[in-house]
Parts: structure tokens; sequence; C-alpha cells
């Protein structure tokens, strides 16, 4: 149920992207929707197919965890410099960062209930 929240700020980037040049709210709505339609749809195959896929699991999670870094550091927190500067980027994402660990944490030891 967790994993689901993280296609909200998926559904609002593209409205908000669609509202301005005139499309309705409803047909933003749908387009939102629409967008997030291939993951349920592609969850079955992938889970009929995913004992054969076991042995390189691991290099593929380190290709999507290298890639994330990647955006992470060398796009997003360099362009916030840019923005703002080092102190101000440095003192958010330190505080994005431990704050992000208290709700894994949180999360993860309501799961262990």
């Amino acid at each position: 149920r967790e994993l689901t929240f993280h296609n909200v700020p998926e559904g609002l980037a593209i409205a908000v992207v669609l509202l301005p040049r005139g499309m309705s709210t409803l047909a933003a709505a749908v387009w939102a929707v629409a967008t997030s339609l291939p993951q349920p749809i592609m969850a079955v195959p992938a889970y009929m197919f995913v004992h054969h896929f076991i042995p390189v699991l691991p290099v593929g999670l380190g290709f999507a965890g290298g890639a994330m870094a990647w955006v992470a550091f060398f796009e997003l927190l360099m362009e916030a410099i840019e923005d703002t500067d080092v102190l101000t980027t440095g003192a958010i994402a330190g505080c994005s960062l431990v704050s992000m660990m208290l709700v894994q944490s949180a999360i993860d030891d309501e799961a262990r209930t």
C-alpha cells in the first residue's frame, strides 16, 4: 500500500502540465490515471516470469539504485545549488534524509508488529 503513494506526485506532475494548456480538470485527471495503468497490467507477466530473472535481480537493482543516485546527486542537487546555495541545499537535503529515515523506520516497525 505504501508503494502506491509514489503515483500521486507522478499524476500531479502530469496534471500540472496539462491544466495550464487548457485541458479540462477531468481530462487531466484521466490522463494522470492513465499513465499508471501499465503498472498493474504488466504486474501479472512480471510476477509469472520473475523466477527466471532471480539470478540477475541484484544487477537490475544495482543499476536502478545507481541511476537514482546519479539523478539525485548530479542533477537534482546541482540544480538546487544553482538556485540557492550550498548551505541551504545541504541543510534541506540533510533534513529530508533524516525525515525519510524516520518514516522508513516507522513503517518497518509497524510492519514487524
